[in-house]
């Protein structure tokens, strides 16, 4: 397997755990000093962060994984994930379609790095607009 493909590969392996969710296994994908940034500019300190921020927005929530397409910047290499959420909203809606976009820096078999986008304010304030 090409160093590329192992990028995508831990990218993968840590979006299964997360979904689990498995944060201690997630964590294991990560370096020790991560930066992840969450829609809204929010900073995440580590996996159990996202698991305990994820509980407190979603009921439940899981990924449909999309498309991952990378690039190599020399001593790291970028990864995007894209797809959508589904899952239930704290009131008990479920909902699905929710498209999301993850980019992760891959160094030395670690994610350094974790940027985090969705629609989920967008329809936790305007619900209607999921159904557009």
């Amino acid at each position: 397997m090409s160093e590329i493909n192992d990028a995508v590969q831990i990218v993968s392996n840590f979006l299964e755990a997360s979904m689990a969710p498995d944060p201690v296994r997630a964590a294991t994908f990560m370096s020790a000093d991560v930066k992840i940034t969450f829609t809204g500019g929010r900073v995440m300190p580590n996996p159990q962060a996202i698991t305990a921020f994820n509980g407190a927005r979603y009921t439940w929530v899981k990924k449909a994984l999309g498309n991952f397409d990378w690039m190599d910047r020399g001593d790291h290499t970028v990864v995007y994930s894209n797809g959508t959420l589904y899952g239930v909203w704290p009131d008990g809606r479920s909902f699905s379609g929710n498209r999301y976009l993850d980019r992760f820096e891959v160094r030395d078999g670690k994610i350094t790095h974790m940027d985090v986008w969705n629609d989920s304010a967008e329809w936790i304030l305007e619900p209607g607009v999921s159904k557009a």
